[in-house]
């Protein structure tokens, strides 16, 4: 028998299993929609503040207006939470308060702050490289003033940033405050100085036709060496880095390297952080020389082949960038004296890479119209404007000339009187009006120097000197000096006036009277000299001195053993001679087209017709050329110097005639060659009527660290002083007769100036004649 409720029941059971299954769906899904509603985030309102009043506490000099209008709230305002914070940020940032500290309090708002202490004072603490007067001018933080944190850590930094200057990288520089009453301070900057980090070594790399040597001495930035006390470059700065590699540049783009670049500066710093090495990466490309010089005008009235003949630069020489500037302003020089305004010349140039020339195209074309309507002048508290106006070639209501600008702020930089002279064009009153804007820092121009002195004529002595070179404000040159010796004394006034009448004309005068006590001779001198000169340009090389001279020659205190010629002279006292005369000089240094060639050239003759009885014409002429050699590492140099005085009437005196000292010949003794009057033991030097020379030198590097400043040079010497207008017996080496020297020299730039050590051998000299084998001097260029 089958059991049918049984069998019914097991029919059921998977329906009732599916409901409850799907009763289970049914609840998880509702769980989960429960538990996500749950994690979802409230939507709540923002809270709202209203402050019917706003307490400030802690502030003590900050008025409460200030402080609530830092904070932005307003009496009844509404406000949020966010509008609290960004309030407390304000006040925070003002930089006025220590703390600040916002608590609403029902419908009040109390803000408290706590305010930045007053400094009273600021010391430096470990200083001796620096002044505190230096160091003063250096941070922001002033006494008085409200102290600032940030202020101070800048400050610190900016400390530490002049140390670095110095060469002390290692500087480090510590702000401290010193709690005072009233709410003050002591801001104290404690300062660790540091050793100083020196250029152990300064090179190259990628340059072939300079050398290493060559090339340091282009530098600002310089090696340590023996003179670190007194060389300041040799210190690592960037800013000097900087501005050697534009140095750099200069040099060889007026050699000719137009392709010249510094890729990279290597400064590796030592383990011992005591030293740089320091090493400029370069490529020097190939030498161009100019090839085609051409003029071309756009202009009317300018005539190409006029403008043309007024070029210097010829093909094949050097390529220069300052002779294309030179070229340009020759020739808006010319545009303006052909009364052509608002000429502009554009220098347009073509490669070519297959000849290494350079194509020049100056082209003439019409400039934009725009006149100088003024010149302001700040600055000069001492120097009057007319001396900065000298110095510009043009004046209000001109043609505005951008390069004419540039070259005048050039020239007053030149001036000397200013540490600091920016000159700059802006916008006038119209389009077409520029004003030039002239901004010049005053620096000191006068010196009051005492010291001692050396000669190997007049043995040791001492020296007081002033000079000024802005006297009054006039752009004045002054210069009193007084010299004394074992036996000697010398008593000097100049004085020069550069733009006299506002032109450029140079007036000036010397007197001067020196007192000889048996200076290599029998007798004593009086001598005094007065003469004002006028200088002024002939040509762009050329320059042009007239004067008038006024002596004064005593001989007196004459030796028991004199001869007869000296007794004559000596028997004649005082007399005045009185001469008008003329010089001409030719320099072509720094306009040449060789930077490293220039030849000067020098013509002078004083006429003494004024005074019948003492007629003569006394002429003198020099010439010098120069060049260097081998890289530029040698230097040859040639003079050719003499002189002729010829006596129309009367006769010369010793104190009158050509004297020849290591300046003019070497090897010898001051007088220790020419005619001398020989009695008994008594061996006079009578000077002589002609003297010529020819000096032959050069000077080469000895392979020593050029931060030494030590170099070396061989020199030849030959020439003679002769003739006399009155002679007897006793006198020898009346004629001529060449003395020839050979010498070497030693040559040292100190801190007290360049020094010349001269060893010579005479070759050939005459009886008599006093030679000397070493001198020292200061060295000169010419």
């Amino acid at each position: 028998m089958i059991n049918t409720k049984a069998s019914g029941e097991k029919r059921c059971a998977p329906r009732a299993r599916k409901v409850n299954a799907l009763r289970s769906g049914i609840a998880t899904i509702a769980l989960g929609f429960s538990v996500a509603y749950i994690a979802l985030p409230s939507v709540a309102e923002a809270q709202q503040f209203r402050f019917n009043s706003v307490t400030i506490e802690g502030n003590q000099r900050i008025e409460p207006s200030t402080i609530l209008s830092y904070a932005g709230i307003a009496r009844g305002q509404s406000v949020s939470g966010s509008d609290l914070n960004g309030a407390f940020q304000r006040l925070q940032e003002s930089g006025l308060f220590e703390s600040v500290d916002i608590e609403p309090q029902g419908s009040r708002l109390v803000i408290k702050v706590t305010e930045y202490p007053t400094i009273n004072r600021i010391n430096f603490e470990g200083n001796r490289r620096l002044k505190d007067d230096d160091l003063a001018t250096v941070v922001q933080s002033q006494a008085r003033r409200v102290f600032n944190p940030t202020t101070a850590e800048r400050d610190a930094a900016e400390i530490a940033t002049a140390y670095s200057q110095q060469g002390r990288l290692t500087a480090t520089v510590s702000p401290r405050i010193i709690r005072r009453s009233d709410n003050r301070v002591d801001l104290v900057f404690e300062i660790f100085e540091g050793g100083l980090t020196e250029i152990e070594r300064l090179g190259f790399v990628g340059n072939q036709v300079y050398s290493d040597h060559r090339l340091r001495r282009v530098l600002d930035t310089k090696q340590a060496g023996l003179l670190r006390a007194f060389v300041k470059r040799d210190t690592f700065a960037e800013d000097r880095i900087e501005f050697d590699k534009q140095v750099l540049r200069d040099f060889y783009l007026s050699r000719g390297y137009v392709d010249f670049r510094t890729t990279s500066v290597n400064a590796e710093l030592a383990r011992e952080r005591d030293g740089f090495f320091v090493t400029f990466n370069v490529q020097e490309g190939q030498q161009f020389k100019f090839g085609e010089i051409t003029t071309v005008s756009e202009i009317a009235d300018a005539d190409e082949a006029e403008f043309q003949a007024a070029l210097k630069i010829r093909p094949g020489v050097v390529y220069s960038p300052s002779l294309v500037e030179n070229s340009i302003a020759r020739l808006e020089r010319l545009a303006i004296k052909l009364g052509l305004d608002f000429v502009r010349v554009e220098p347009r140039v073509t490669r070519n890479d297959r000849d290494l020339t350079l194509d020049v195209e100056f082209a003439l074309v019409r400039g934009p119209r725009i006149f100088v309507e003024r010149i302001d002048i700040e600055g000069n508290a001492t120097t009057l404007d007319r001396v900065v106006r000298n110095q510009f070639r043009i004046v209000e209501g001109d043609p505005f000339n951008p390069r004419e600008i540039r070259e005048s702020a050039e020239r007053v930089r030149a001036l000397g009187f200013f540490g600091q002279a920016d000159v700059e064009a802006r916008e006038g009153s119209a389009p077409d009006q520029v004003v030039i804007d002239v901004d010049v820092e005053e620096t000191t121009t006068g010196s009051l120097s005492f010291g001692g002195t050396y000669s190997s004529a007049t043995g040791p002595g001492a020296l007081i000197k002033y000079n000024e070179s802005n006297f009054l404000g006039r752009g004045q040159q002054l210069g009193l000096s007084v010299t004394t010796g074992v036996d000697n004394r010398e008593y000097s006034l100049t004085f020069g006036e550069p733009a006299f009448l506002g032109r450029d004309l140079r007036f000036g005068f010397v007197l001067n009277y020196i007192e000889t006590d048996n200076l290599n001779a029998t007798y004593d001198t009086n001598l005094g000299k007065f003469r004002p000169s006028f200088n002024f340009p002939v040509s762009e090389n050329g320059r042009m001195e007239v004067r008038y001279t006024l002596d004064l020659t005593e001989m007196t205190d004459l030796g028991a053993d004199a001869g007869a010629l000296i007794t004559n002279e000596v028997a004649r006292g005082i007399e005045y001679s009185n001469s008008i005369g003329y010089s001409y000089s030719f320099d072509t240094r720094r306009t040449g087209l060789n930077p490293n060639a220039g030849v000067l050239l020098e013509f002078g003759q004083d006429f003494g017709v004024l005074d019948q009885s003492n007629r003569f014409v006394k002429t003198t002429a020099k010439a010098i050329a120069q060049t260097k050699v081998l890289g530029e590492e040698v230097t040859l140099r040639a003079t050719l110097e003499g002189g002729a005085i010829n006596f129309l009437s009367g006769s010369g005196r010793s104190t009158e005639r050509f004297f020849m000292g290591s300046s003019v010949m070497r090897g010898f003794e001051p007088s220790g060659i020419g005619p001398r009057e020989a009695t008994g033991n008594v061996n006079d030097a009578l000077g002589g009527n002609m003297f010529a020379v020819a000096r032959f030198e050069a000077e080469f590097p000895l392979g020593l660290p050029e931060e030494y400043g030590i170099s070396g040079g061989v020199f030849y010497d030959i020439g003679s002083l002769w003739s006399l207008d009155q002679t007897n017996a006793n006198v020898i080496n009346e004629g001529f007769a060449a003395r020839q020297v050979i010498g070497a020299s030693l040559f040292w730039k100190t801190p007290i100036g360049p020094l010349r050590f001269n060893f010579t051998k005479a070759l050939s000299k005459e009886v008599g004649d006093r030679e000397q084998t070493f001198d020292l001097t200061i060295s000169t260029s010419f």
